[in-house]
């Protein structure tokens, strides 16, 4: 198929590739006869300000799994796919208040390196191998093919040529210059993705309007796709693509209330707060308050990302379904054939790029979707050498590594993530809704990752052993609840997975004797406090399984049972909170957190609050 490039689209898209190696490789440059310090290349040297973390967050979130893949959900399911969006924001503001002070005080580079300081180096290295194995297997793979996939679509390069393409493109300044090179062109790159982004979608919208204008297709758009403005699925009302000519329930991908009380906080903390290509770029920055600042920024960036990566999705939905390929043909003054048709859920948003954007903007919006691709892949590329290096090499192989040691280890594991990933990404062609598959594969760790992480970050009790056996834990009891309840949407499964790590977690932690004495036992004032905060988690954590129980019958196709993982997560903090401060004793590994950590700004405080409002009132236009 014809991409219908113009001279001027090729000419935007070589200068936009260009300016992103040249602005990398020079912002990486090293001083003549200085090598570059480990701190440099995997921390970018502690340097970014507030603006520059927001940006590269985004950039390294926002890639191909959104722009085709979230966009495919789109397609598919609809609006409800946002709720990876919008909880998304709150869960940043979670992490910049609670998570990410504790790394930075402990000055810490990669996530297993925290918990070899928390537990031991047992525990480190399961998540680094976890991380490791996602990064190249899922991460790497999914986001090169997704991209190939819109080059194949759009530009007719053949799948396997621009999943090698996306690769070493992503891999010439990311492999040279580290972290700094990563998240500086990502503040390029981020502006490139929402302006072109946004662009694409007000043509999408003006193309729905039939010419009347983004209003006029904004209108309808809903009206035409109600079914698709829905935020909580019920089970059986929304039919889907299974990727093999038939089809499934959606409530598959988006079980009801699961989104907003279940798995979907799991995926969201344990992405945002624990992902090392994610939280490396809060690790990076000048200090607590820039890096804070930064992910409240980039919680506002994930607001608006629903605009660019899910109305797209819609907007095709519609102009496929409720147009003849007559009328499209007329209103885009082209032959039926050339127009071509979506024939998997994932083709929609290059269906829509490679017939409803003019000449010379088409370079523009495709330059914003390999901005997303290309960021995305330098982010995970860094953070993959970062572990392997950091965690693996420096640790078993050679503990006394130097940074001109370090820095080519780095660089020759990135070139081998890459190898692997042209390898394996083809494989994924046989799938309808990516996107899904990314979640549904990284939500096998995603509740051992919050267990453990939650743990060390602020329970006195939790013992190594606790944290390894709740790590090797994780991915078979995934695999168990897969098998046995295969028809359990994931984000459900989660959940219950969830709730038997902390049963483990806990009854480990509390079977251990300690000898260490406890510093917060009945320490001052701030203890009744902390008392009186785990009797209100107590309490709520029991009145939400109650109301599970007592809901389930009625309320069991709006996926109720997701309470049931809120309610052990609440009982789990009042649990910590009480044995922090009524404990004698405690694990010897325990961090000593001065609550004033925490503390955050009135703006800070005042743009939480902003975005809070924000979700619920989007929650409460599109319910149901």
């Amino acid at each position: 198929m014809t991409s219908g490039f113009s001279t001027l689209d090729y000419v935007i898209f070589v200068i936009y590739a260009l300016a992103i190696v040249s602005v990398g490789l020079w912002v990486s440059r090293s001083k003549k006869g200085m090598e570059k310090t480990a701190q440099e290349y995997f921390l970018a040297d502690k340097s970014l300000t507030w603006w520059a973390v927001g940006a590269s967050l985004l950039a390294a979130n926002i890639s191909a799994e959104h722009f085709i893949g979230t966009s495919g959900s789109g397609f598919a399911i609809g609006l409800g796919i946002s709720a990876y969006e919008w909880i998304a924001a709150i869960a940043l503001i979670i992490v910049a208040k609670y998570f990410l002070p504790i790394f930075l005080k402990h000055n810490v580079y990669t996530m297993p390196q925290f918990l070899s300081e928390r537990f031991n180096k047992g525990v480190s290295t399961a998540f680094a191998v976890f991380w490791l194995l996602v990064y190249v297997f899922v991460n790497l793979t999914s986001v090169s093919y997704l991209g190939a996939l819109a080059l194949d679509k759009i530009m007719g390069i053949p799948l396997q040529y621009g999943i090698i393409g996306l690769l070493a493109f992503s891999g010439i300044y990311s492999i040279y210059g580290g972290l700094e090179a990563v998240a500086w062109t990502d503040v390029v790159q981020v502006i490139i993705l929402v302006a072109g982004g946004l662009i694409t979608t007000f043509l999408a919208l003006d193309a729905v309007g039939m010419g009347d204008g983004i209003i006029a297709g904004m209108s309808n758009l809903y009206n035409d796709a109600k079914d698709h403005f829905v935020m909580i699925m019920p089970q059986g009302r929304v039919m889907v693509p299974d990727g093999v000519g038939g089809t499934r329930d959606a409530f598959q991908d988006l079980p009801g209330l699961a989104v907003i009380l279940g798995g979907m906080w799991l995926t969201n903390l344990g992405y945002w707060g624990f992902n090392q290509y994610i939280i490396q770029k809060g690790l990076a920055a000048k200090s607590i308050e820039e890096a804070k600042k930064g992910l409240l920024f980039a919680g506002y960036l994930k607001l608006l990302m629903p605009i660019i990566v899910v109305i797209p999705g819609i907007a095709a939905y519609v102009l496929i379904n409720d147009y003849s390929p007559e009328q499209l043909s007329q209103v885009l003054n082209m032959p039926v054939e050339q127009i071509g048709t979506i024939q998997k859920s994932d083709e929609a948003y290059p269906w829509l790029l490679r017939n409803f954007i003019p000449n010379g903007i088409r370079g523009l919006a495709f330059a914003a979707l390999a901005a997303a691709i290309v960021s995305s892949l330098a982010s995970m590329i860094n953070s993959t050498s970062t572990i392997f290096t950091m965690d693996i090499y420096k640790v078993y192989f050679n503990p006394n590594a130097n940074n001109h040691q370090l820095v080519k280890t780095g660089r020759i594991i990135a070139v081998v993530a890459l190898a692997i990933a042209m390898v394996i990404a083809p494989q994924l062609a046989s799938l309808d809704q990516v996107f899904q598959y990314i979640q549904e594969y990284t939500g096998y760790i995603y509740p051992g990752v919050v267990v453990v992480f939650g743990m060390g970050l602020i329970w006195r009790q939790a013992t190594a052993s606790a944290a390894l056996w709740t790590a090797i834990a994780t991915i078979p009891a995934g695999i168990v609840f897969k098998i046995f309840y295969p028809e359990m949407p994931f984000l459900l499964r989660m959940g219950y997975v969830f709730i038997l790590l902390c049963f483990i977690a806990s009854l480990i932690s509390f079977s251990e004797k300690k000898k260490f004495a406890n510093p917060d036992y009945k320490s001052n004032k701030q203890a009744a406090k902390t008392i009186a905060s785990s009797y209100f988690f107590i309490v709520l954590g029991i009145v939400c399984a109650v109301l599970g129980f007592a809901l389930f019958d009625s309320y069991e196709h709006l996926g109720i049972e997701s309470i049931f993982m809120i309610a052990a997560l609440f009982l789990m903090l009042g649990t910590i909170l009480y044995t922090n401060v009524k404990m004698e004793t405690a694990d010897p590994k325990s961090f000593n957190t001065d609550p004033a950590l925490f503390k955050t700004t009135t703006p800070f405080n005042i743009g939480a609050a902003g975005i809070i409002l924000i979700v619920g009132l989007l929650y409460y236009f599109f319910w149901m």
